[in-house]
């Protein structure tokens, strides 16, 4: 059988510098000798021994990507085209570094703990954590750790987040100027310190900018699946005080469009409805949701290479990225001015 030794024959090279090309640590290899090795891997069609490479460096090359958000319904949390979205970023830099990805939610610090004992997991990538004891036992591990979408204030973690606050406040905005002034906020369970919070805060400064009165009636804590979405369709179609709603995730507000819709209200016609990721189920619905646009894909691969740079000891320049977002009007808000 081809082995790491046969290679650095060829190749008149050492096995530690194989090893290096294979695990794609560049950084002490030139470029001729990566091609070399490359090539004659590539002719004798060697495939690395995954197990063993681990047993010798005690490294898996394995990223668990990890939601701890628990979903209201049954099932993964992939269900959720914006973490797919998300993910997919994560597996497009992590699969050119050679790493591989483990996607799993979990419900309690217990099944954390059994995960990290039977995995030998080279780094976290944490989606929508909170300042809690699960984050005081997850910074006694020793693992490296990225977290997505959490709002904790520590300078021991590196972060990928986005401006929650201002997307609140530019989709209230966008219906108040368009002569809206009775909005509905419509959100999975708000928790304190998380991202929901942050854009119902961006919902209320847009309020009072306007001089509007914010009514806590107006506030609908919702589950995400389709099922449940429609059905608050349906129940909102009961109120005809309103003639806005800023929900915090499209598919909400798809599923929303589509339970009004059962019970004749008319987006944008009666009711007006901005929704907040820019997934493309957006572009899909009639009419077409108009939107705080996010880069879900982008988030997913700055959040990959930033655990890689921590895992091998790079430097990394900002521990905290925030990325930007914007307003994509499209047909789902009707000016009444």
């Amino acid at each position: 059988m081809f082995s790491i030794k046969d290679i650095a024959k060829e190749a008149n090279v050492s096995a530690t510098t194989v090893s290096n090309v294979i695990n794609k640590n560049y950084s002490r290899v030139s470029q001729k000798t990566i091609e070399k090795v490359q090539e004659i891997i590539e002719a004798n069609k060697y495939i690395p021994n995954m197990s063993a490479r681990s047993l010798v460096n005690n490294k898996s090359r394995i990223i668990g990507v990890i939601n701890h958000l628990v979903p209201s319904y049954e099932g993964s949390f992939l269900h959720d085209p914006f973490h797919v979205a998300s993910i997919s970023g994560i597996e497009e830099k992590l699969s050119k570094y050679g790493y591989f990805m483990m996607v799993r939610s979990i419900n309690n610090e217990n099944e954390f703990v059994s995960l990290l004992h039977n995995w030998n997991l080279d780094g976290l990538i944490f989606v929508g954590l909170f300042h809690d004891v699960f984050f005081d036992m997850l910074m006694t591990l020793g693992v490296p750790v990225i977290l997505i979408d959490s709002y904790i204030d520590d300078d021991r973690i590196l972060s990928v987040g986005l401006e929650d606050r201002r997307g609140g406040y530019l989709a209230t905005k966008h219906l108040i100027d368009k002569g809206h002034k009775n909005i509905l906020f419509v959100s999975p369970k708000i928790k304190t310190g998380g991202v929901l919070e942050e854009r119902l805060k961006g919902y209320k400064m847009a309020l009072k900018e306007a001089g509007i009165h914010f009514d806590k009636k107006n506030i609908y804590e919702n589950g995400m699946s389709t099922n449940e979405s429609i059905e608050l369709g349906h129940e909102l179609s009961n109120r005809r005080d309103y003639t806005g709603i800023f929900a915090t995730a499209d598919i909400l507000a798809v599923g929303m469009m589509v339970g009004l819709s059962d019970r004749g209200i008319r987006v944008p016609d009666d009711v007006s409805i901005v929704g907040f990721d820019d997934i493309d189920i957006s572009r899909l619905t009639r009419p077409q949701l108009t939107t705080i646009h996010q880069d879900a894909e982008e988030k997913g691969k700055i959040a990959a290479e930033m655990i890689i740079n921590h895992i091998n000891g790079r430097q990394i320049d900002q521990k905290k990225v925030v990325l930007p977002v914007s307003l994509i009007e499209r047909k789902s808000v009707k000016s009444i001015l």
